[in-house]
């Protein structure tokens, strides 16, 4: 069977690098985008967007969108539940984000109450009608791909995600991404990979999987074990921006994935906190991710009790030179690091 041209040009970036930077609120802003893109990511996507606060014309909503002057390309994610809402915003999205536009995805997964009480997010999976007439309103605007991230379903034991995925791709989405958890489920309990094949058997446009990616491995064994065409990173980003490379080398050598030592994070722990600076981010950023790169460190609760009382690049700064310090006096003792000051 043949397929659009839209649906063809992401087959061949999904074969160059399968591995994408999921959207996540509050996460995958431009620094973070740009640190995962050192490392391998070549589609990243905007944190979700309002379509709502783009058409209240909100500068707030707007650096939510637009990419950095370096980075090549940004796929923006948008939610909401008003059609002629998202196409307003689909026209906007285009002319300023210009040609570094790959796609536009909507929003059809989050399951955060605040965003399903308004019929958004995940809620539009019990609305397959107003979903699809959102999906056409947007294809009918855009000079890109328009694709659609949805759950296993809405409720517990719901499991539409096949049939809702069908109705998306006739009202011409050029791909759709499942998540194997519903939305009552949050993010509890183990993510069911077997939803990917399902919505693949169902629809002709190329499937993304998503949930519990939560290392190299992890992707790899998504990718080849399902019928994804390509995997979300999200939650396996953290502390983690070399899951990209990491992955894509071991698809292509058959070995596991290399793994990264206290070194390589506490090099990125620093490179992060420059880019978070040099965007002139708020740094109570950079005390979330901070936790995250110190994860199995020696002490580790302590340094994060005090990367919680830093609140200028200056004092990350002085933290990263004083776990540098202290790492001269760690050792690996069968893949724990350990430090000699603290033997038993």
């Amino acid at each position: 069977m043949s397929v659009s041209s839209y649906t063809q040009r992401l087959l061949d970036a999904f074969a160059e690098q399968p591995f994408l930077l999921a959207p996540m609120a509050g996460v995958t802003d431009a620094p973070y985008r740009l640190m995962c893109r050192d490392h391998g990511a070549r589609l990243a996507y905007s944190e979700m967007v309002s379509v709502a606060g783009l058409a209240h014309a909100s500068e707030k909503t707007w650096d939510l969108v637009l990419p950095d002057e370096r980075e090549p390309q940004i796929c923006v994610q948008l939610f909401g539940s008003k059609p002629e809402q998202f196409s307003a915003a689909v026209r906007a999205v285009e002319e300023r984000v210009g040609d570094k536009l790959t796609l536009i995805d909507l929003n059809m997964a989050c399951p955060a109450r605040k965003v399903t009480t308004k019929g958004e997010g995940s809620a539009l999976m019990r609305t397959p009608d107003l979903a699809a007439e959102i999906v056409s309103a947007c294809v009918s605007e855009a000079h890109v791909p328009v694709t659609v991230k949805m759950r296993v379903g809405y409720g517990a034991h719901d499991r539409n995600a096949p049939e809702f995925a069908a109705r998306m791709a006739e009202a011409g989405a050029s791909a759709v991404a499942v998540h194997g958890r519903t939305a009552g489920q949050l993010y509890q309990g183990t993510a069911d990979w077997s939803i990917i094949d399902e919505v693949a058997a169902a629809v002709s446009v190329p499937v993304i999987g998503s949930g519990d990616v939560f290392s190299a491995d992890d992707a790899v064994r998504m990718l080849t074990t399902t019928s994804a065409s390509a995997v979300f990173c999200a939650r396996g980003t953290y502390g983690n921006p070399w899951i990209f490379e990491d992955a894509l080398e071991a698809l292509r050598t058959g070995s596991p994935a290399r793994v990264r030592d206290y070194r390589d994070r506490l090099g990125a722990l620093r490179r992060h906190v420059e880019l978070l600076a040099r965007a002139g981010a708020h740094m109570a950023r950079a005390r979330t991710f901070a936790a995250w790169y110190l994860k199995g460190i020696p002490d580790a609760a302590a340094w994060r009790r005090r990367s919680v009382g830093c609140s200028t690049a200056e004092d990350f700064m002085r933290l990263v030179d004083d776990l540098d310090a202290a790492a001269a006096d760690w050792y690996l003792d069968r893949g724990k690091v350990v430090a000699r000051s603290i033997e038993a």
